[in-house]
């Protein structure tokens, strides 16, 4: 589909469509509206627990349009957040879900992890993954059903 004639951008919208097509299609989020939503709710808690050069490095592979959602409405000078439970992610997740919605923030985030996991490179995911509270690691695909085949060896934080 054109939707521009800068092929760039064309590019980026048909990228981001696949994404949100492939979490669709994953049967979590009933159209792609709602996976656009749980996407961006995650994407911004995972975003808010970064070291801001950490944040950067992950946005650098993530494609044009989501990379713009992904900084939408960040504030550098804040991050990282100090929450470093399971539950404060998930909480994070649920507002910024806000409260229209049915998504539930534990599926959103494993649903997310497993899509990253699959689009984004070994390297990166490690450097994410090892940066991240241990039980947050484990809403990340298991190790031998992950791209990248990552098991412990992280030092915690």
């Amino acid at each position: 589909m054109t939707v521009s004639p800068v092929e760039a951008l064309n590019a980026t919208f048909e990228k981001t469509h696949l994404w949100l097509m492939d979490l669709t299609a994953d049967g979590h989020f009933v159209d792609d509206l709602q996976a656009y939503s749980g996407f961006c709710a995650v994407m911004h808690a995972l975003r808010d627990r970064l070291q801001v050069d950490e944040a950067a490095h992950f946005a650098a592979q993530l494609p044009m349009l989501i990379r713009g959602m992904y900084y939408e409405g960040w504030k550098p000078a804040a991050v990282p957040i100090g929450e470093r439970t399971l539950d404060d992610f998930l909480n994070h997740v649920r507002e910024n879900l806000g409260r229209t919605t049915r998504i539930d923030a534990h599926m959103a985030t494993r649903a997310v992890f497993r899509l990253l996991d699959e689009k984004i490179t070994l390297g990166e995911i490690q450097n994410i993954r090892c940066v991240l509270p241990a039980e947050l690691r484990e809403l990340w695909p298991p190790p031998a059903e992950s791209a990248a085949h990552i098991a412990a060896g992280c030092v915690e934080p």
